[in-house]
């Protein structure tokens, strides 16, 4: 078997070093495991993230490359790995001409382009529901992937009823099975917000009311609510025609947030007024007394897609974990910073959705030019206390995925898993950390045979969720 890398100057940190994409797609049996797979775990974990299949138009950003899907299915303590491109339609016409057709977010929108001035590279998170397996990209809609092969069978519309964007961060209640999901535009309107059913029919879809259009990333529900906020990170056309960046952190503007019951529409959302932030991901949310209660990563502003902030803040990038608790009987909001560790991309014991959780687990943010993650760092909510594993020196990894142990009692009975990639050797593995020890090493290294590029989101897929997917 051989690999290949594409060899690009270090002129862009993007795609250089482990940033730089893998072209080849290969399939690989029987890796190599450092320590032992635990005989409980068994299912696939799939990681998305943007992997360019040509060198790019003009300025790169990292959101811009194609989405490819890393995956390594393990069962019987043994582990296989491959990856596979989103064959979007926009990959499929690239794929065709040879070369890049589509310029990035750091170059104005090509109006011009005759297959259409964005793509839908399908590069940032996935999602299991419904027997069926999605790649996302919050600009438009989802793609079907089939299990555990990783092909792309085509965009998936709910039978033509998905009729607005779909957010890369659906979120699916636990206990109904049901999946929330909204879509942003930068014409009105400006918010939709839909629900689809355990079986997997797309329900309802309403608009939400908020004053401009804004680039909403990510939600939260809990047992009765869904959340969104909308923050000062705003589209405007007549800045775009001024010359001006088209999307823009307007730290002049509150930040909003609003709760609508599950079921509910514009009609009966609340909105609650805080201080301008910006929040790309969310932790969790849950109702206590009459209060509900977010958990998420706040950075005070954001020049995200290189979109200037209105302020100047040189910590203004930075995440850190906060809380939000938002008081229904008297209409008061209470915000507070839980660490002040540099973190992102958290994540919960999924089970637990949506419910009061005792633990949470971020990434952990590594002092350097660009976004590395140095760490994985799990708290307990219950005596506001930390741990944090060390991928050590040379080594940055990613989102850690918790895959719960089959028939677990306790919340955090299971495994933290994510990409590590070593520096020092040029070699990506598969690192699985029993979660109720953290701080101990890894169970399980999972070597793999080329390396893995830094990307975004993942997802662990379980041995029943395997049989039943289509």
């Amino acid at each position: 078997m051989t690999t290949h890398t594409i060899s690009t100057p270090a002129v862009d940190p993007y795609l250089d070093g482990n940033f730089a994409p893998v072209r080849q797609e290969i399939t690989t049996d029987s890796l190599q495991v450092i320590g032992q797979l635990p005989p409980e775990l068994v299912g696939m974990f799939v990681r998305n993230g943007p992997n360019p299949q040509w060198p790019p138009i003009g300025k790169y950003h990292w959101f811009d490359g194609d989405g490819m899907l890393h995956g390594v299915h393990i069962s019987e303590g043994k582990a296989t790995y491959r990856n596979r491109y989103v064959q979007t339609r926009g990959w499929k016409i690239e794929n065709e001409a040879g070369k890049a057709i589509w310029s990035g977010f750091m170059e104005p929108p090509q109006m011009d382009n005759p297959y259409g001035p964005y793509k839908n590279t399908g590069n940032t998170a996935l999602i299991w529901h419904a027997g069926k397996f999605l790649a996302l990209n919050e600009g438009s809609v989802p793609h079907s992937i089939t299990l555990p092969e990783l092909n792309t069978i085509g965009e998936y519309t709910y039978n033509g009823k998905l009729v607005s964007a779909f957010t890369a961060h659906p979120k699916v209640d636990p206990v109904t099975g049901e999946m929330m999901f909204f879509g942003y535009s930068a014409a009105p309107p400006y918010l939709q917000y839909s629900r689809v059913s355990a079986a997997g029919e797309l329900l309802t879809t309403v608009p939400i009311e908020i004053p401009v259009p804004v680039m909403m990333h990510d939600f939260a529900i809990t047992e009765n609510y869904t959340i969104f906020m909308d923050l000062p990170l705003t589209f405007s056309a007549e800045r775009l025609y001024r010359g001006e960046p088209m999307l823009m952190f307007e730290s002049d503007r509150p930040s909003r947030f609003g709760i609508v019951p599950r079921s509910g529409d514009n009609s009966n959302i609340r909105w609650f007024e805080s201080s301008p932030c910006y929040v790309f991901h969310t932790l969790n949310a849950y109702e206590e007394g009459d209060e509900v209660v977010l958990i998420g990563c706040r950075i005070s502003s954001t020049t995200v897609l290189g979109s200037p902030d209105s302020r100047s803040d040189s910590d203004g990038d930075i995440p850190r974990l906060h809380q939000w608790r938002f008081n229904l009987k008297t209409g008061t909001l209470r915000e507070q910073q839980l660490d002040d560790v540099a973190a992102e991309f958290p994540r919960v014991n999924e089970n637990f959705l949506g419910r009061q959780t005792r633990y949470g687990y971020t990434a952990k943010l590594a002092n350097t030019p660009v976004p590395l993650f140095e760490g994985v760092i799990k708290y307990d909510f219950s005596n506001g206390k930390s741990q944090t594993y060390q991928f050590g020196k040379g080594r940055y990894g990613s989102e850690s995925v918790f895959a719960p142990r089959p028939g677990a009692t306790t919340e955090d009975d299971g495994w933290l898993i994510t990409f590590v990639y070593d520096e020092s050797s040029e070699t990506s593995e598969l690192i699985v950390v029993n979660a109720q020890d953290i701080t101990g090493e890894p169970v399980a290294r999972v070597i793999i045979p080329q390396h893995v590029p830094y990307g975004f989101h993942g997802t662990w897929i379980s041995e029943e969720q395997l049989v039943v997917n289509y």
